[in-house]
């Protein structure tokens, strides 16, 4: 080999030398030649990106112990989309919406206490991959006084008279009324508007603006199963009734004239002559409604604090016909001792009597929820005093709703 052939191979080696040099992984900003010197021109390789990798999860842990009973279970898509969603448990499965694009998938009711529940889900990723996940969680667990029950009046399935409210009672008295009061809706055909007002902790009313449409049907949810009602209470059961409206009757009794005028959907069906409460046991003026019937009623004046033996006391066992309008005890009834005084004396202990006949008559047609509107004393109905829902302006009614 000649020297200039040995020279020329020497120089070539050399040179791929420095480019080996330059391909190395050094720690400096740019590529060193072998001795430690900078090349001029060299780059390093490009590094690929990490390939993008679909998943679906849960707001609540897997495993998860102690899960408030008011939590919403939402599952989410990253980079894939989800086919379904299913939780269940032992006492049946939680109902849920997926979202449009089919990345998320929100549980349409709360949870039950001291329960385990399976979340199943699968989906495909962005890059047509299955995806499945099973996890498993557990709720904490509620005693009886942490929870209240909602009990509905009417019943399911009654029809009332055109001054009947809704009410609600609650067996563990509810102090976040306003988030309660958020899952309670009443529903009526035709529609109608009203307003909740709550009476106390333990009970809530709601009535239309006006006397309910007669034949109206309503229907009434209480959906507070799981939804706090403070101080560590939820609501311990979701309930829905529905009721019928029927016939308009108003009865009006005037005090003064002791004549009751009998209306049925706007027109006068009978004048009744009847008896009012005497000096001392004044009837109370105002809308009342009636609040249950009874055929055969004992009515004893212990009830309101006057001794049955007394010279203001009675002790009656056999009063027809009965039907209350306050809770402290005034009713209309049958009174045939009192026949002489109807129609122009008042000598009841607060009631409102008639004959026999006539009250057994009005019996028959009368429902729980007819409107008796009593006028001519000095005593007045109050709210809370039977159902006195009527005896506030729909205005005043409204500011006792706690989302007022």
């Amino acid at each position: 080999m000649s020297v200039l052939r040995v020279r020329a191979l020497a120089v070539a080696l050399g040179c791929a030398g420095v480019v080996l040099a330059g391909c190395g992984t050094g720690s400096g900003s740019s590529p060193q030649t072998a001795g430690g010197h900078h090349t001029k021109g060299a780059h390093s390789a490009p590094t690929s990106p990490a390939p993008v990798v679909g998943a679906i999860a849960s707001n609540i842990a897997r495993g998860a112990r102690g899960v408030p009973v008011d939590q919403r279970v939402q599952v989410t898509a990253d980079h894939a989309t989800l086919s379904s969603v299913t939780i269940s448990s032992k006492s049946g499965t939680v109902p849920g919406k997926m979202s449009h694009d089919k990345t998320t998938w929100t549980a349409g009711a709360l949870l039950e206490p001291g329960t385990t529940y399976t979340v199943t889900s699968s989906g495909t990723t962005d890059a047509g991959d299955s995806l499945n996940r099973v996890t498993r969680f557990s709720t904490a667990a509620l005693t009886l006084d942490q929870q209240t029950f909602p009990s509905i009046t009417p019943l399911n399935g009654d029809t009332v008279g055109i001054g009947m409210p809704v009410i609600v009672t609650f067996d563990v008295p509810v102090t976040d009324r306003a988030t309660i009061e958020k899952h309670l809706h009443v529903v009526s055909a035709p529609a109608q508007r009203g307003s909740w007002h709550w009476i106390s902790d333990t009970e809530v009313h709601w009535r239309p603006a006006s006397y309910w449409k007669a034949g109206t049907q309503v229907t009434v949810n209480a959906d507070i199963n799981s939804v706090p009602a403070g101080n560590g209470i939820f609501g311990q059961l979701d309930r829905t009734i529905q009721f019928n409206v029927g016939d308009a009757h108003i009865y009006k009794v005037d005090a003064q004239t002791d004549q009751m005028h009998v209306f049925s959907n706007g027109q006068l069906l009978r004048t009744i002559p009847v008896t009012t409460g005497k000096p001392g046991f004044i009837t109370r003026s105002g809308v009342k409604v009636i609040v249950e019937k009874d055929r055969h009623h004992r009515m004893n004046s212990e009830t309101i604090g006057i001794d049955p033996n007394g010279p203001d006391g009675y002790n009656i066992g056999d009063v027809e016909f009965a039907m209350r309008l306050t809770y402290t005890g005034e009713f209309l009834h049958a009174a045939p001792w009192s026949v002489a005084d109807q129609g122009h004396d008042n000598v009841s202990h607060g009631c409102t009597g008639m004959s026999t006949a006539n009250a057994g008559w009005l019996y028959d047609m009368s429902r729980i929820g007819d409107v008796v509107v009593t006028t001519g004393t000095t005593r007045q109905m109050t709210l809370t005093n039977g159902y006195g829902d009527w005896n506030e302006s729909f205005a005043d009614y409204a500011k006792g709703s706690a989302l007022h």
